[in-house]
């Protein structure tokens, strides 16, 4: 591999989750297997575990969920609503418990004697429920996992949610995040989708998108018809305590009158969870709704406080996935589609078959290599396979007594406009050399400058920028700040009118200020997502700041391109593509047109923590904590860790034995602590 081939693999990678992540959470939607998303993204972690420098904090690893849809209410979660990494063989499930047991400074006679509490995973909607004084006061879905969808409405349709929580159950806190999982049991989803193919609706796919596209409907009137069911099953913020074990937890749920799965476990012993995996796997087909799992989770909630998490996944909980299914169909063609940045994507379109109670008609074949690896060709019998309720991935083809079709051959020219295709040294995906030349490309970078994360325009999505292109309103992002002077022209189109027109104007207007990081996202250069697009905010404060800082930066040397470079989580390879994009000069005058038009807002510094703005550098060896713990715990409180000490390090945790960096950070004259320091900063009770 090249010096960047691990960077542009990471890059791809983590952009195919994004799309995944907004697929499946927000539109309900999802594109691919649940096996294939978790073998991406367990793709992805192996690359940042061997190149430490690609794993930027708050990144797609960290990330859950996707921004919530804006047609609903937002709400945020007190506590964020985390998600789950996944094992599917006993020894990943071992090398949990050994992580979780380091992390604690647990022996192996301490960690064999952890006590779970095993749940099934149930295939539905996260929710998140808050009561006050007892007393329901709103229902959101997970969102992003910091922000989501306000649902109360429709939550108040479904009888398992109850309103207000039965004394039985004894005093509650004084507010309470009640966290479950909605679900459409497979019996009622058959009905449902009878009752909708009478109707000449096009049924749902599965439960889970039955349950999802259920309870996000803007008409509580319709969630209402539909039988939704709740399993409870985890706490989030709590004002007060209300137990000290998950399972007592699980049980005062029950009293205050939640349904709580009748299948979930207390399993005393690490030694005990092979058997209870093998039992429930044995019973999945016959059980009323669909699991595709087990979660574990330790018992002991204060053991959980220590072990807090690591990204975007708590170290106390796992998700142990069950094995794919499977089946066999017909590929009846290979579709290319282009991306905005005139990535090449094969689409396989199947002879539609159910797999595993769900019918299935498409994959994504990723690049040619992924084709040419698996030797899939048009008319082949293949076999495909999915772990959960989605499109599932393509095996390998399935030999017949007959010829086969000649092998595909990957387009070397854009099926959109024509212009020649290339595949970089290193890369695995072929793209179009067209540029903004290639409609497909113009269209999906106008598409991606409207979107949520971006600009976010309220009644210009997909299908108008697509209308709008076409009849020659707009071919460039400034040109839709423009879109007042064709009035007239919108206002007489099929299916528009004046109160669309004019609603569709006052959001442009709307937008005409907007947050740095926002409009750096819209731009859509290669790899500056959401994340990359904050760092450099945050970094350059203004856009002309940033303007001027990347026309110097142009130069090889220069203070402006070191600078760039040493920014915590923008690699070379970022520093490359944006130093491209700055050398085209049709970019140049795209960014001249916008500045033109808008108030680019200059990005407010991040929320400030205990530890906000300080980079910590923990050595020498630790008594109270484990180096990792101590790591955590910093974060939380808002600081960066590293392992290097540098002159912008703003502290150094001196342990015994601390050594050479002791000596750099006296060197330096940077601020030192030991131990007893380090807890009283971070607020933590001192050593007995």
């Amino acid at each position: 591999m090249t010096d960047d081939a691990p960077a542009l693999e990471h890059a791809r990678l983590a952009a195919l989750i994004a799309r995944w992540n907004t697929a499946y959470y927000r539109n309900d939607a999802p594109e691919v297997s649940d096996a294939e998303y978790d073998a991406t993204r367990r793709a992805l972690l192996a690359l940042e575990e061997a190149h430490p420098a690609l794993k930027v904090e708050g990144g797609i690893t960290d990330q859950v969920g996707a921004a919530p849809d804006t047609a609903f209410g937002k709400q945020a979660h007190h506590v964020p609503m985390l998600s789950l990494d996944n094992v599917f063989t006993t020894e990943e499930f071992a090398s949990f418990i050994s992580k979780a047991a380091r992390f604690l400074g647990l022996d192996t006679q301490s960690a064999d004697a952890l006590s779970f509490v095993a749940e099934p995973k149930i295939d539905g909607l996260s929710i998140n429920l808050t009561y006050k004084k007892g007393r329901l006061e709103r229902g959101t879905t997970r969102g992003d996992g910091l922000v989501g969808e306000d649902v109360t409405a429709n939550l108040l349709t479904i009888a398992d949610v109850p309103r207000v929580l039965d004394p039985a159950g004894g005093e509650p806190p004084e507010e309470i995040e009640i966290r479950g999982e909605i679900f459409m049991a497979k019996a009622d989803f058959l009905a449902l989708n009878e009752t909708m193919q009478a109707k000449g609706q096009k049924p749902f796919a599965n439960p889970r998108n039955a349950a999802a596209g259920s309870l996000r409907q803007l008409d509580p009137a319709v969630t209402a018809k539909r039988p939704l069911s709740l399993f409870a099953y985890a706490q989030g913020f709590s004002t007060t305590p209300c137990a000290e074990t998950h399972w007592a937890y699980l049980e005062r749920l029950r009293k205050w009158g939640f349904p709580v799965n009748p299948l979930s476990t207390h399993i005393a012993h690490v030694s005990d969870i092979a058997a209870y995996i093998e039992a429930l796997g044995r019973d999945r087909a016959s059980l009323p709704y669909d699991i595709d799992g087990v979660v574990f989770k330790l018992d002991d909630l204060a053991l959980q406080t220590r072990l807090g998490f690591a990204g975007r996944a708590p170290r106390w909980a796992i998700a142990w996935k069950f094995p794919s299914q499977q089946a066999i169909t017909r590929l009846e063609k290979i579709e290319i589609q282009v991306g905005r940045t005139g990535a090449l994507t094969p689409t396989a379109h199947l002879e539609p078959v159910n797999v595993g109670g769900v019918i299935v008609s498409r994959a994504t074949l990723h690049n040619e290599d992924e084709i040419a690896r698996k030797d899939v060709r048009p008319g082949d019998l293949v076999r495909v396979q999915r772990a959960g309720d989605v499109i599932p991935q393509i095996l390998g083809h399935v030999p017949e007594d007959k010829p086969r079709g000649p092998a595909y051959e990957f387009p070397t020219h854009c099926p959109v406009c024509g212009a020649q295709t290339e595949r970089p040294e290193g890369e695995a995906v072929r793209r179009c050399t067209g540029g903004l030349t290639c409609e497909a490309q113009v269209v999906e970078r106008l598409i991606h400058f409207v979107s949520r994360p971006a600009f976010d325009i309220d009644g210009l999505g997909e299908r108008s920028i697509r209308e709008f292109h076409e009849i020659g309103l707009i071919d460039r992002p400034g040109d839709i700040f423009r879109l007042h002077e064709k009035a007239e022209t919108i206002r007489t189109r099929d299916g528009w009118g004046d109160i669309s027109t004019r609603n569709l104007l006052n959001a442009i207007e709307q937008r005409r200020s907007i947050a740095f990081s926002r409009f750096l996202f819209g731009l859509g250069i290669r790899r500056i997502g959401e994340r990359n697009a904050q760092l450099l905010a945050r970094h350059y404060q203004t856009y002309e700041a940033w303007f001027d800082s990347m026309k110097a930066a142009s130069l090889i040397g220069s203070d402006a391109r070191l600078a760039l470079g040493s920014i915590m989580g923008i690699g070379q390879s970022i520093v490359a593509d944006l130093l491209a994009f700055f050398a085209e000069p049709h970019n140049l005058e795209t960014l001249s047109d916008l500045h033109a038009e808008l108030t680019i807002i200059p990005e407010e510094s991040p929320q400030a923590g205990p530890l906000s703005g300080k980079t910590i550098v923990f050595t020498g060896t630790l008594h109270t904590m484990t180096r990792p713990e101590a790591k955590a715990i910093a974060e939380r409180l808002g600081a960066q860790v590293s392992d290097s000490v540098s002159k912008k390090t703003g502290l150094v945790v001196l342990g015994e034995k601390a050594g050479s960096k002791a000596k750099k950070a006296a060197d330096l004259g940077l601020e030192t602590c030991d131990e007893a320091g380090w807890r009283a900063i971070a607020g933590l009770a001192p050593s007995p």
